[in-house]
């Protein structure tokens, strides 16, 4: 080998890890510009909308694979272009909280008219993919996104303390635009399945809200802790999770395992919860709620699943 060639394959060799570095990068991005946590998150419950469906009309998996992929596709897309439009509206907040400094809206390795543009585009598709299940789970899906966007991130968040309220109900569909896939959604096992997303959805966002308690306070955001304080907060937190104990009994048909593990979980959380009443670290209060509270909601839905798998129902 010449000399010559040495600097070139140098040249070469740093060019590709340069590559391979602006590739991890961008996927980086692109995870903190959908929030992919909570993307993921919201996949689950769309999923067990979808198989539960099935399980009630006694529909098969197989036969309703092509309606699975294009619910859980294009739900998944409209979540994801909701989660970004948010980015680009939030990006002055963003700019002042620690937990979302490293956004891409605020690190500026996405123009917020590519942002806006990213977040229209997947929300346009999301629908059109929806558009082939059912008229249904596409309403369900345009009420979560239109609630996100609008009522949630551009008129409450910043102004009143019922921001919560209003950006629960977008989370709490994405079991109904599972079920509507296969179902009619007027029926008591969604309906129960939307409460249970609804109602966690406070506590959870509340638990985050006392944790971030000084980043709230300094972008403005009129989270309850910030508005009423902690001792309302924890009041309602303990009301909130309350209300969820009876729900597992209107799920009687998933049957013994399913309603005592939920109550279990319900129960436990509740203790955790009032638990902050005597507590004088809030932040390790609020982290321990928080981490109850998200697995709590993976559990929930998984044991829905597991319990209504044909190995057990035979």
């Amino acid at each position: 080998m010449s000399t010559n060639e040495i600097p070139s394959l140098q040249k070469d060799g740093s060019s590709m890890l340069s590559n391979q570095r602006n590739i991890s990068n961008i996927i980086t991005d692109l995870k903190l510009l959908f929030k992919a946590n909570v993307l993921i998150a919201n996949v689950l419950p769309v999923f067990a909308g979808f198989w539960l469906a099935l399980y009630f009309t006694n529909g098969s998996l197989s036969a309703n694979l092509d309606v699975l992929l294009l619910t859980i596709f294009g739900s998944t897309m409209v979540i994801a272009g909701a989660l970004t439009l948010n980015n680009w509206y939030d990006v002055d907040i963003d700019t002042v909280m620690d937990r979302t400094k490293n956004r891409p809206t605020v690190t500026g390795n996405f123009s917020l008219l590519q942002v806006l543009t990213i977040g229209i585009s997947l929300t346009g598709i999301g629908f059109i993919l929806l558009f082939f299940t059912t008229f249904e789970a596409t309403l369900y899906a345009f009420v979560g996104w239109f609630t996100y966007c609008f009522p949630y991130t551009m008129w409450s968040k910043r102004r009143y303390a019922f921001n919560t309220v209003i950006g629960s109900v977008s989370g709490a569909v994405t079991p109904l635009i599972g079920w509507t896939a296969i179902a009619p959604g007027f029926q008591k096992v969604p309906m129960i399945l939307f409460l249970i997303l609804f109602i966690f959805q406070m506590p959870h966002t509340f638990a985050i809200a006392v944790k971030k308690y000084d980043e709230y306070k300094a972008a403005g955001v009129a989270m309850l802790p910030v508005v009423r304080g902690l001792a309302v907060t924890k009041r309602q937190m303990v009301m909130y999770i309350a209300c969820l104990c009876p729900l597992p009994f209107f799920l009687a048909p998933l049957g013994t395992t399913f309603m005592v593990i939920a109550t279990l979980l319900n129960v436990g959380w509740l203790v955790v919860s009032i638990s902050g009443f005597f507590s004088k670290d809030n932040y390790k209060w609020a982290h321990v709620n928080f981490l109850y509270s998200v697995n709590y909601i993976t559990i929930i839905f998984l044991t829905m699943i597991v319990v209504t798998l044909p190995i057990f129902n035979h």
